[in-house]
């Protein structure tokens, strides 16, 4: 009898490293997690301890580990999933950090990225990567640590210096130094990497005054990439074996591996990926293009991308900031009190609003209030909001895509509400697919991880990995689906110019 192999997947996030171990079944044999600290040291900037994240991620390796019972020779591979964007920077020879990691959501690069679009470098910029000028990515982070230290820029000069995205930091300090690589999605969200050619841009580099010395070698999203040090594990080394981006691990895990399907993250903000095939479509409505992987030698395979900045987060203000309800678990039944939205709608650009309309300036409204207007129709209102603004993300994707959207795979902590999962089947009208396992982020690396290493073989063998919990199938009328999206769109309209 074949001794039982398990997957090790490190789920590196904004706010916690979590790690969870899978068997052969794709089911979770154990798991741990630990948040570590958020560092806000001026308004608009965001910062981590690089050390602290690797210190915290190796606590719950082992814990997970201990809570699974299993000793490291029964772990056939290590996946990493990681956010994304997130820039370190550290001394090849100590492998200390150089100060603190800039993290994906820190702004403090807003000026020079305006600089560069008044330099009208943007339309190139984004045919290369697929991604707009923004601080969001880590290209402009990495330009401004250099411009700050006259000494660090000597450094790299010399090439004393690594500069990585998360990813790049744990596979560099799991091999004690002996690797500095980044897989093809997270080096396509650097807004340095040059994703038709596969290749670090020369051009990006040169204007950023960044070295091509310092960048980390871009490897497959699925292949035996390294081993870890025998020190990490007791004596013995254990193969890393699948690297992803966040998102595009949760659109493998979701078991998007052919073109036309998508998956749709439901967290604070929403993440909407669209599987475009071998395909790089370049994007007209300022949604991003983006790697999806690379497994092993096989084609590149790519994405459309689109951020929704509130979803959940609607649901935190209307608990946090109106005190209307007093968990988010309330909206369920409150939207099912009503048997309508008796002309409530929500838009939620509490903070602008994303893709596709890209509009900062944008405000949040709500209209249509009566005499009988309550909570339970605010509730709902919320609830749809989400449903619209992902409906809108998938029809200008479908569009620029030329594919007609069958299905969308949910995923995310408010996939778990069923009236919002209904109603999104029914405005989008196709199905809407919830896993059995909602964290599809570390199951997609682990999966990334267990097909280099011969546990899933092929692609029949990963979809068969993915379980499905519940199918909402849409149900609405024609017309009133209309009607619905119609009145959304007035509601949107006035948001947008306000």
């Amino acid at each position: 009898m074949t001794k039982q192999q398990y997957i090790l997947a490190i789920d590196q996030g904004t706010t916690s490293s979590r790690v969870m171990i899978f068997d052969e079944n794709g089911d979770v044999h154990s798991h741990a997690g630990a948040e570590f600290t958020q560092h806000y040291p001026k308004p608009g900037w965001v910062e981590h301890d690089a050390e602290e994240i690797w210190q915290v991620t190796r606590k719950v390796m082992d814990e997970a580990l201990e809570a699974g019972q299993l000793q490291p020779t029964q772990i056939a591979a290590i996946g990493i999933t990681n956010q994304r964007e997130t820039v370190v920077v550290w001394d090849r020879k100590t492998g200390a950090p150089i100060g603190r990691a800039i993290v994906w959501q820190d702004r403090r690069t807003a000026s020079l990225c305006q600089e560069l679009c008044e330099e009208g470098l943007e339309p190139d910029w984004q045919q290369w990567t697929g991604l707009l000028i923004d601080p969001y990515f880590s290209a402009t982070k990495v330009a401004w640590l250099l411009q700050q230290d006259v000494n660090l820029r000597a450094s790299t000069k010399a090439g004393e210096i690594a500069f990585g995205t998360i990813d790049s930091w744990l596979i560099w300090k799991l091999t004690c130094g002996k690797k500095h690589v980044t897989d093809i999605t997270n080096a396509s969200r650097t807004l340095l990497y040059n994703i038709r050619e596969c290749r670090w841009e020369p051009r990006i580099l040169q204007r950023l005054d960044i070295p091509e010395a310092i960048l980390p070698e871009v490897v497959s999203s699925s292949a035996i990439i390294a081993e870890t040090d025998p020190s990490i594990f007791n004596g013995h080394s254990v193969p890393i074996a699948g690297i992803a981006g966040d998102q595009q691990a949760a659109l493998f895990g979701q078991a998007c591996t052919t073109k036309g399907l998508a998956k749709n993250t439901y967290g604070t903000g929403s993440f909407v990926l669209f599987h475009t095939g071998t395909e790089a479509v370049h994007s007209q409505q300022r949604m991003l293009t983006t790697i999806a992987w690379q497994i092993g030698k096989e084609p590149v395979e790519y994405a459309l991308e689109g951020a929704i900045f509130i979803t959940g987060a609607a649901i935190q203000w209307l608990r946090d900031g109106l005190g209307i309800i007093q968990n988010a678990t309330e909206t369920e039944a409150l939207a099912r009190s009503v048997d309508s939205n008796d002309g409530v709608y929500f838009v939620p650009a509490l903070t602008g609003i994303g893709a596709p309309h890209w509009n900062p300036d944008a405000r949040g409204l709500i209209c249509g209030l009566t005499r009988g207007t309550h909570r339970a129709h605010l509730a709902r209102a919320a609830l749809e909001s989400i449903a619209y603004q992902t409906a809108d993300v998938m029809d200008a994707m479908c569009k620029e895509a030329g594919i007609e959207l069958t299905e969308l795979r949910a995923d995310g902590g408010a996939s778990r509400n069923n009236f919002l999962m209904q109603f999104q089947a029914d405005i989008l009208n196709v199905p809407v697919d919830v896993p059995v396992i909602h964290e599809t982020t570390a199951l997609g690396a682990a999966l990334l991880a267990g097909r280099a290493v011969g546990i899933w073989p092929n692609r029949e063998t990963l979809a068969a990995r993915w379980k499905l919990a519940h199918r909402y199938a849409p149900s609405l009328r024609a017309d009133k689906r209309q009607q619905l999206r119609k009145n959304w769109n007035r509601a949107l309209q006035l948001a947008l110019s306000p």
